[in-house]
């Protein structure tokens, strides 16, 4: 994937950030839950009595929202740089490191830092470093 900086704005990313941050919010304070995505998918797997539809609602609007912007403004065109198998194998990747790390970026980087938990920081920090260090072995050291 590859950032257009010619018409790169930040006022946007700034703005959805802080949509980010109010919805977060919102969520842990009607619902006392963290919008932690990993969590929210994986309570599906092993769903408790009355637990599913707020969770299927949640990741109804994930989906939902793109389509919706996209009804109202062209959406960004999305460049990606890598093989079905290579796609494949970073979402697995992806996905057995949130169960490892008890979350991913959205319930530990989000909700968890701005509660001030130590674990979040911590697990927030491990994983931008490996992604720090991804891109450099693969663009730096496999080119």
């Amino acid at each position: 994937m590859t950032i257009d900086w010619i018409n790169f704005t930040p006022e946007t990313a700034l703005v959805g950030g802080v949509l980010i941050g109010l919805s977060a919010a919102a969520f842990i304070l009607f619902n006392g839950r963290i919008a932690g995505i990993s969590g929210i998918l994986g309570g599906l797997l092993r769903p408790q009595r009355g637990d599913a539809g707020w969770r299927l609602a949640f990741l109804a609007g994930l989906l939902a929202a793109p389509v919706l912007y996209g009804m109202v403004t062209a959406l960004p065109e999305v460049t990606i740089d890598a093989g079905a198998g290579t796609l494949v194998a970073a979402g697995l990747l992806v996905g057995v490191g949130t169960r490892y790390g008890s979350g991913c970026t959205s319930g530990h980087g989000v909700a968890g830092i701005s509660r001030g938990s130590p674990r979040s920081l911590v697990a927030t920090a491990a994983f931008m470093f490996a992604g720090f260090l991804t891109v450099y072995i693969v663009r730096h050291v496999l080119n």
